[in-house]
């Protein structure tokens, strides 16, 4: 992870921030971080799991959404990109015409963990995704063959960790049926 050499930077600046490269950032503590483009295996583990729930979300009827690479404001001056977010209708609405970046919890956040994320994704990500109350958060881990879903509970996450065939038990999406080796299988191209 690259810092750049913007030094200080707000919120509200990082919405409209652009360097012309086309890279992506997290707003850190007034930091810009660069984020490393995603493997293919990451790519296809999040459209994977971006079909399968928007389907759920069809099927059912929600009126949800849900996007790949949205921001999170997660603080003051902070802000980070997730994977998948899953939110309602009238918070996409609130977003209509600027940044994609919710300032309000999303129902459901999942993040595929890469070599460089390990940290971001189990400890950074997790105390500030509870901290706004994000009541289910995913963290798809194929270095270690784990999908750990973590449960908002009095201000803390509750984990549980699903390997191999077991299917994700999910509060948000009750009659979810994904097994663990499917999510992480689809990205085997050979």
């Amino acid at each position: 992870m690259v810092t750049t050499p913007v030094t200080s930077i707000t919120f509200e600046e990082y919405l409209t921030y652009d360097d012309g490269t086309g890279f992506h950032y997290e707003l850190v503590d007034g930091r810009l971080e660069l984020m490393n483009p995603p493997t293919i295996e990451h790519f296809l583990i999040s459209k994977f799991l971006e079909q399968s729930l928007d389907t759920e979300i069809k099927r059912l009827n929600l009126p949800w959404l849900c996007f790949r690479e949205t921001g999170v404001r997660t603080g003051r001056n902070k802000s980070r990109l997730t994977d998948l977010s899953v939110v309602t209708m009238d918070q996409a609405k609130e977003l209509l015409n600027t940044s994609a970046v919710f300032q309000s919890a999303p129902l459901l956040i999942v993040e595929v963990v890469s070599p460089d994320s390990v940290k971001r994704d189990y400890r950074y990500k997790r105390s500030e995704y509870a901290a706004l109350e994000v009541p289910e958060y995913w963290i798809v881990d194929p270095l270690t063959a784990k999908i750990t879903v973590l449960l908002l509970e009095e201000g803390l996450y509750e984990e549980t960790v699903f390997t191999g065939n077991q299917q994700i038990i999910s509060q948000t999406f009750g009659e979810i049926a994904i097994a663990v080796d499917l999510v992480l299988n689809c990205a085997n191209l050979g």
